[in-house]
């Protein structure tokens, strides 16, 4: 889920339908309840069959779903949120046409959208969100990572919300398709660790469906939960869909947008998209794979 904030951004449709809280947190899946009528059905299909009932998914745009390939079940799981009518489960499955019966309907109780140290609260003009990961390129400029709907349309970040102490200027912002940005440090005073809290981070990787992995963040501190689905697709409505998603049951909330998902052994995986539910009731949250963010940068961990 990505974390809304708090005020629209000036000048542009799309970044006032984002409306983002204050907290910055886009809030996405809560806990996928199987829909009655999705039984799986027998057989098998192939990777170009899979493939075309994903797409059909992406046709049919409609906001509040998120879907990703389950290699165990051989089926396209689509979670859909509260927000979707069984009129538009329908008009997703009439577009998948004869590969209706690869889809695998879910339900979620919550509704998707965006969240905005690692996990410390950064600010920018008018909305907050989390540090990702802290990085460096090679010729030793440090820099941090976040999501790119929170650095999409931010200029300077700060490390307080009186906004009095500044942290450094927006470098790179992808999103949406992606949800990545990158902040150059421009105040030296500033200590820039390389930890997530008391965890040290080593090294970036992509995790395995079935991996026990973490999340801090500004809001809501420290949680854990497990990956389910990797490389989904999650459509948070106004033509603001992402791909390439690490899908897990680790709870957020808004204000935790972009805050780090790793592993206790420090291995960095991910910076926080959005999802639905809350660190009370559980939920389901979709992370941008940190390793892309790191390649398209050209910086590291450390």
């Amino acid at each position: 889920m990505r974390i809304k904030r708090t005020t629209p951004r000036s000048g542009i449709a799309r970044r006032t339908r984002l409306t983002a809280v204050s907290t910055g947190l886009v809030a996405a899946a809560a806990i996928a309840i199987p829909n009655a009528n999705a039984a799986d059905t027998p057989g098998t299909f192939s990777a170009a069959e899979l493939k075309s009932a994903s797409g059909s998914v992406l046709k049919a745009d409609i906001p509040g779903t998120a879907w990703a390939v389950d290699s165990r079940t051989n089926r396209v799981v689509v979670t859909v949120d509260s927000t979707v009518s069984q009129a538009e489960v329908n008009k997703i499955k009439e577009q998948a046409g004869s590969n209706a019966d690869a889809l695998t309907i879910k339900r979620t109780s919550g509704k998707f959208q965006k969240y905005i140290s690692g996990g410390d609260a950064i600010y920018a003009s008018s909305w907050r969100c989390s540090l990702g990961f802290n990085v460096r390129d090679s010729a030793g400029n440090y820099y941090f990572l976040t999501a790119g709907h929170c650095t999409d349309g931010a200029g300077t970040w700060y490390s307080n919300s009186g906004r009095t102490t500044v942290l450094g200027s927006t470098a790179g912002s992808s999103f949406p398709t992606n949800d990545y940005g990158i902040v150059r440090y421009t105040n030296s005073s500033v200590t820039k660790s390389g930890t997530v809290g008391s965890v040290d981070i080593t090294s970036a990787a992509t995790p395995s469906v079935g991996t026990t992995v973490y999340r801090r963040g500004s809001t809501t501190g420290t949680h854990s939960g497990r990956v389910t689905a990797l490389n989904a697709t999650v459509n948070y409505g106004g033509g603001d869909i992402v791909y390439g998603m690490i899908q897990t049951t680790v709870c957020a909330e808004p204000g935790d947008s972009g805050g780090p998902l790793y592993s206790n052994s420090g291995i960095a995986y991910g910076l926080t998209s959005g999802g639905s539910g809350n660190c009370s009731s559980g939920g389901t949250t979709f992370f941008q794979p940190v390793t892309e963010a790191l390649s398209a940068y050209g910086v590291s961990v450390y």
